[in-house]
């Protein structure tokens, strides 16, 4: 049997009462480690599980998917996904592979970014598509993520921003030259995604169109979800490229039309009241 699961979004303790089990009794354990991080270490999860775990990186998962399943054919093996299993979509990819070679497989649910990011007091149900912001290097500086906020703000819909993580990456260098040598891990703040976002607003303008997202367009900026020291900051997107957050992991979410439910949640959390009130009020049901 192949397990899957999700870890929820804190520390060791979040995994589920039914998801333990299913570790506990399992030959191999592997932990994924390149769509997400948990806010402790792997000696950590070891400790409270009782179990030795296998770093699997985007390589292994992608690349050597076959052997990890194959000793899933003879013996139960977890596949430990931060968050919840199907939250990326190389963990379907997993399960279809599965499904081709006759092994039976059991997903264990947990909390994940999706559905955690409502602790800011946006209703879930207002979000339109969630979109990835990457970051931008000296030769390659995509916008389709801003096209998709777009949309979703045209329809009212709130955007769920999730911000770009750089684990085991090699340089075009070393890429070309197969050497095995990996960049040091990266991870976008919501500093860094608002100041991209900014110079794509400069950008439109300078083409003669006026955004739909401007600097003062209501954002909320989250790090560390579902951890003791979670932290939520709500005002515009000029505030969110300085407000200060902490240690990665961050998200972004840009707000289209608000209830004033939302608005007043909102509130809670103002990087500056005062400048919060003078545009939160523009886009209200």
């Amino acid at each position: 049997m192949l397990y899957l699961v999700g870890l929820g979004l804190g520390d060791a303790k979040d995994i589920t009462v039914k998801g333990l089990e299913a570790v506990r009794r399992c030959r191999r354990v592997y932990l994924e480690a390149y769509t997400s991080v948990l806010t402790v270490g792997k000696e950590a999860l070891e400790e409270f599980y009782g179990k030795e775990l296998i770093l699997a990186d985007r390589e292994m998962v992608e690349q050597e998917a076959d052997s990890l399943l194959k000793e899933a054919d003879v013996c139960d093996v977890a596949f430990l996904v931060v968050g919840d299993p199907f939250g990326a979509t190389t963990h379907s990819d997993l399960v279809l592979r599965a499904v081709k070679l006759g092994i039976p497989y059991k997903v264990i649910h947990n909390a994940s970014i999706m559905n955690a990011v409502g602790c800011c007091g946006l209703q879930l149900y207002n979000f339109g598509e969630t979109v990835s912001i990457v970051f931008w290097t000296d030769t390659w500086k995509p916008e389709s993520f801003f096209d998709k906020i777009e949309k979703n703000r045209q329809n009212g819909m709130h955007t769920l921003c999730l911000l770009d993580i750089k684990v085991k990456e090699q340089s075009l260098e070393n890429l070309m030259k197969g050497r095995k040598i990996y960049e040091p891990p990266r991870y976008m703040s919501v500093n860094q995604a608002a100041e991209q976002l900014l110079a794509i607003i400069q950008n439109r303008r300078l083409q003669g169109e006026e955004p739909e997202i401007t600097e003062n367009t209501i954002c909320v900026g989250l790090s560390h979800v579902g951890a003791p020291d979670e932290k939520i900051a709500s005002g515009t997107l000029q505030q969110m490229s300085t407000v200060e957050l902490g240690a990665p992991l961050h998200s972004l979410i840009v707000t289209g039309t608000m209830h004033p439910l939302e608005l007043e949640m909102l509130k809670l959390f103002s990087v500056d009241s005062s400048s919060f009130e003078n545009n939160a009020c523009q886009r209200t049901t």
